[in-house]
């Protein structure tokens, strides 16, 4: 009640962009990377291999990834680019392919100034080239010495800034090519860079948020604050506003005019920030985390408003009083893939109800791994015990399942009990 008392009070004074806190809903699992298109369109990726292109409350979906989307990026001309832990990079607008495959999960995705060209940066240790135009590059960049967290192109497309899990921030010169000059070496993986006009800023898994020079490396203002570890970053150059989302839930604001704290907020009931992204106006900030849902906040009321609480959604994490071992088993292991009920669902697996005495890979409507379409496995209390007593990936080698083991017997028996009620229609 309070937030919605505060916010009907500032609903005289602000701009209609920022009047409303509105949740877009849709998406079957985390949402892991979002973007803006020029015109405004909200764009998010999910764990459910999907992503949702925003026309209000209407989503459109686009699908194709095997695996969960982790990076997302519009470029110059209407470019849509996509990468995920399928390993593959895909470009969805003005055309549809798949441009090309790292050997690891891609982390991030950058365009050109002149949209000729897209650079991908890979847990793998590789940062590629891939043009986008006649003009474009293809190629791959001197090896950074460790995997690739962040990818960001220099205002004049000369430079190309990297960001690894070595905490190393590079400046590669796509003029003159060469070993790429080392900017910072700040001892923790940096995890997110923005460029501004002459600075860069970096997030790191210690939660270091500093801003450097982006030609020399000295540094310009530090922002660390005790939460860690920084996720996500987003910069809006005309209101000169620098969001960073951390794993605590937080959203701080920087003036980046004055190197000022501007806000602090909770923005996330349960779990991390790992996405950002500011409106074309730079009025609203929209956060996605562990939730299946993108939050839109009024920037002009980040400090007045509360969490999301009692949104209507399920978070991921809830109290561990409030559930059995076997749900709380469930609710850790398995409850971001796969849904309970029958109907219809966007998570990243197949439902699991009437999962016992089904055949492995039968479902209906779901697209199996190779190894599972031609499985002899029906699921039954043996099958599911001893699927997570070695790990799906020991168990099923091949299967789109991550590993998860439940080590102790009678946690997966709890499991097991919790499924059968759950999964036929009798779970309370």
């Amino acid at each position: 009640m309070r937030a919605v008392a505060v916010l009907c009070l500032a609903l005289s004074v602000l701009p209609a962009a920022a009047q409303e806190f509105t949740t877009l809903k849709g998406h079957g699992g985390p949402v892991m990377a979002l973007a803006v298109s020029p015109a405004g369109q909200v764009t998010s990726a999910s764990f459910d291999n999907s992503l949702g292109l925003w026309t209000g409350q209407d989503p459109q979906w686009l699908d194709g990834h095997a695996a969960a989307v982790t990076a997302l990026t519009w470029g110059p001309g209407g470019a849509l680019l996509s990468g995920g832990d399928d390993f593959s990079v895909r470009q969805w607008q003005p055309v549809q392919r798949v441009l090309g495959r790292h050997q690891g999960k891609v982390t991030s995705i950058a365009v050109s100034p002149d949209g000729s060209t897209a650079a991908s940066g890979s847990w793998d240790g590789s940062i590629r080239l891939w043009p986008l135009t006649e003009e474009g590059r293809a190629g791959e960049l001197p090896y950074p010495g460790a995997g690739v967290n962040a990818v960001v192109y220099s205002a004049d497309g000369q430079y190309l800034y990297a960001a690894t899990s070595k905490g190393v921030l590079l400046q590669y010169d796509l003029t003159t090519g060469g070993v790429p000059l080392p900017l910072v070496e700040h001892g923790f993986g940096i995890n997110r860079i923005e460029l501004g006009a002459g600075w860069i800023a970096y997030g790191a898994v210690d939660g270091g948020t500093r801003v450097i020079d982006a030609m020399t490396g000295a540094q310009i203002a530090d922002f660390t604050l005790d939460r860690r570890p920084i996720l996500a970053l987003d910069w809006h150059a005309k209101t000169a506003q620098l969001a960073v989302g951390d794993g605590h839930g937080y959203i701080m604001m920087v003036d980046t005019a004055d190197w000022k704290i501007t806000r602090d907020f909770r923005a996330m009931r349960h779990g991390p920030v790992w996405a950002l992204a500011f409106s074309p106006d730079g009025q609203t900030i929209h956060a996605g985390g562990l939730d299946d849902v993108v939050y839109s906040w009024p920037v002009a009321l980040l400090d007045e408003l509360d969490a999301p609480e009692g949104s209507g959604q399920r978070s991921f994490l809830r109290d561990p009083e409030t559930m059995s071992n076997g749900e709380r088993q469930f609710m850790r292991k398995c409850s971001i893939c796969h849904a309970l009920d029958s109907g219809p669902s966007r998570k990243a697996g197949p439902s699991l109800h009437g999962v016992f005495g089904r055949p492995a890979g039968t479902l209906p409507g779901y697209s199996y791994s190779a190894t599972l379409d031609q499985s002899a496995i029906i699921w039954t209390d043996e099958t599911i015990d001893a699927l997570f007593d070695s790990g799906p990936d020991h168990y099923i080698p091949g299967s789109k399942m991550p590993m998860q083991v439940i080590a102790r017997p009678e946690d997966r028996a709890d499991l097991i009990a919790f499924l059968k009620s759950a999964t036929t229609g009798d779970a309370k």
